[in-house]
């Protein structure tokens, strides 16, 4: 009788001990609840929406879900390294959470989607596509090919513009202009299907490259134009929208899998909503955009119809090429075209 009480005090202490362990969610081998750290690395400047919703949405809402389990440190303006070495560091484990273009494109090319030329009818649409079920469809298929990366969300780049040093007013001002571009074969076959040259260099390069005369211009929307402050360094901004650009919320699956489900939810719910913040604030900020950098001097030129209508015709190589070369995307810029 002795023994059995023994025995069920012993069972009762090793269970409550146990309760406090697992208490808030993360397995700790010292008899308390481990609290870890999220780091997270962006390339832009804090004002852009997507870098604000991770310090507005992003980090409050984790840590209070969470009740302090964990805690989220976050690193803009390519503090941590350039786009390429984020995503290395997420697939590696060394940064647990990164928010990137498309640097895997090559290895995976769906991600190729991210950049199609002229996909969408507005933000409103682009918007929908991808706070829906062909992102978390794509999502699904992008952990297949990097097991060791979750996709967590997709929120806005911008509408991408050109900008220049150069006059740059109208489609025939592209021809002979060197433009910085993105390493993507469909932002350098746009600049050169126009009649311009193209040179890949880093977002933290691109400043002084302008600066220097090492190129012209380059591509970015006006959200990233007034946060990395090019409009400094460059006269011209054509207002083409060519490409309504995503960036992913990717997640190291190593640190991501050794959370407990509640504390995965509490991430991926907290990237979803960042993600649909960030497109509202993009969507709202466009038209102060514009008028910001025309009062600090840029020349902004909006396309016309017939203005678009010349740049698709003088793309088409490029479009035909894709379609060509992936089998993929007929099928999927269709689901896109025809989301409401």
């Amino acid at each position: 009788m002795q023994l059995t009480k023994r025995f069920l005090v012993v069972v009762m202490v090793a269970l409550i001990a146990a309760g406090s362990v697992f208490a808030g969610g993360t397995k700790a081998s010292g008899g308390a609840a481990q609290k870890l750290t999220i780091k997270v690395g962006d390339n832009w400047g804090a004002t852009h929406p997507m870098a604000a919703a991770l310090d507005t949405v992003f980090k409050p809402q984790i840590e209070s879900a969470s009740g302090g389990a964990l805690t989220v440190d976050i690193y803009h303006s390519g503090t941590l390294g350039n786009e390429g070495d984020l995503w290395n560091g997420v697939r590696n484990g060394t940064i647990e959470i990164a928010i990137l273009g498309t640097p895997m494109n090559q290895e995976y090319t769906t991600m190729l989607i991210s950049d199609w030329p002229f996909l969408y009818r507005d933000l409103a649409h682009a918007k929908k596509v991808w706070t829906g079920p062909i992102a978390e469809e794509i999502n699904a298929e992008f952990h297949q090919k990097f097991p060791t990366v979750y996709m967590l969300a997709w929120g806005p780049n911008s509408a991408r513009t050109f900008t220049s040093n150069k006059k740059l007013t109208s489609v025939a001002d592209f021809s002979g202009q060197k433009f910085r571009m993105p390493g993507n074969p469909i932002h350098v076959g746009i600049a050169e299907n126009l009649g311009a040259s193209a040179q890949v260099i880093p977002l933290g390069e691109l400043f002084s490259a302008m600066e220097t005369g090492v190129v012209d211009g380059q591509d970015n929307g006006m959200v990233t134009v007034i946060s990395e402050a090019f409009y400094e360094v460059q006269k011209y901004l054509y207002e083409t929208n060519h490409i309504i650009a995503t960036l992913e919320i990717v997640v190291s699956a190593p640190f991501f899998d050794k959370l407990t489900p509640a504390q995965q939810k509490i991430v991926t719910d907290a990237a979803k909503a960042t993600s649909v913040k960030a497109w509202d604030d993009y969507i709202k900020s466009v038209d102060n955009d514009r008028a910001f950098l025309r009062d600090h001097g840029v020349t902004v030129t909006p396309t016309t119809a017939a203005d678009q209508a010349q740049i698709i015709q003088k793309i088409q190589p490029l479009t035909d090429s894709l379609f060509r070369e992936h089998a993929w995307a007929k099928p999927l810029t269709d689901r896109i075209k025809a989301v409401q």
